[in-house]
């Protein structure tokens, strides 16, 4: 008989612990799906609100298109946007062409469709329009401007071009507009900045207050990558819902569907060779050259 009650009582636990089961894991079906979460970087510097309320109309589209939770999630210089992209954090990025190159050969995003912007950017080195300097030499043993790193036109671009030269050292400028500042003032003798950006932030200036010192090569513009963490299925969904969206919404958020995504190979190859000199580029005097 005791045999048979202990029989009966694991038997009755087993039919408790499954109902408990059913309970939690199936019921009636609602909550047992998390909704997708997806958060959006940008590099925004200094545009202020105007400029992020256009990325908010797109983050509200995608988070009714994919039922789905949305963040925006802007950054104001590349240094922190290049940590984003190596630790995966963002799932999608409206990248410049350089912040690009990196997110695909160091964390393996996906570049979906190609961001708005000039096809053939280019690199200037900016000086006073006073300025002695008429070549790229004669900037040896001067202070110079670049962007952070992690820029293709503000830093990858004009270390390239400056190699083989000694400066007296080299400022970072958090913005396009800080490099026009330095040079303006005579902090630096030089800033390297987009060309795109120098005719936009030269406005806030005297007419004729610079000159174009030196133009690099043309790289590709940036591109809307995806995250190697979002799912496949998911990414699907996320490409139609783009390729979908109102002509206004897109042009809001500066990228084209239905695009082919730029080929960012010879960048990337550009960043590669520009790599050793980077642990220099803080020495003063900066040494910008290889052993």
């Amino acid at each position: 008989m005791s045999q048979l009650r202990r029989f009966f009582k694991l038997c009755l636990v087993g039919l408790l612990a499954g109902l408990l089961l059913q309970a939690i894991g199936c019921g009636d079906g609602t909550g047992s799906e998390q909704p997708m979460r997806l958060t959006i970087g940008l590099v925004s510097y200094d545009d202020g609100a105007s400029s992020l309320e256009k990325y908010e109309r797109f983050q509200t589209y995608l988070a009714e298109q994919l039922k789905a939770v949305v963040e925006l999630e802007p950054v104001f210089n590349e240094i922190r946007a290049v940590e984003q992209v190596r630790a995966a954090n963002w799932s999608l990025v409206f990248a410049p062409s350089g912040l690009a190159a990196i997110a695909i050969a160091e964390a393996n995003y996906l570049p979906i469709f190609p961001t708005l912007g000039t096809p053939n950017q280019k690199s200037v080195l900016v000086v006073r329009d006073d300025s002695p300097f008429q070549t790229l030499g004669d900037l040896a043993n001067e202070a110079i401007a670049l962007g952070e790193a992690g820029s293709a036109t503000g830093y990858y671009l004009p270390l390239y071009d400056l190699y083989g030269l000694t400066l007296e050292k080299i400022e970072f400028a958090s913005t396009p507009a800080t490099a026009l500042e330095w040079v303006a003032d005579g902090r630096v003798a030089a800033g390297a900045l987009s060309e795109d950006d120098f005719q936009q932030y030269r406005r806030g200036f005297e007419d004729g207050a610079f000159r174009i010192l030196h133009a690099s090569r043309a790289v590709p513009p940036g591109a809307v990558l995806i995250s190697p963490q979002v799912d496949r299925n998911q990414q699907q969904y996320i490409e139609q819902a783009m390729q979908n969206a109102p002509s206004a919404l897109t042009a809001d958020a500066g990228y084209i569907p239905n695009a082919t995504p730029p080929d960012l190979s010879q960048l990337i190859a550009l960043v590669e060779k520009v790599r050793p000199l980077e642990a220099r580029v803080k020495e003063q005097p900066a040494v910008l050259t290889i052993e």
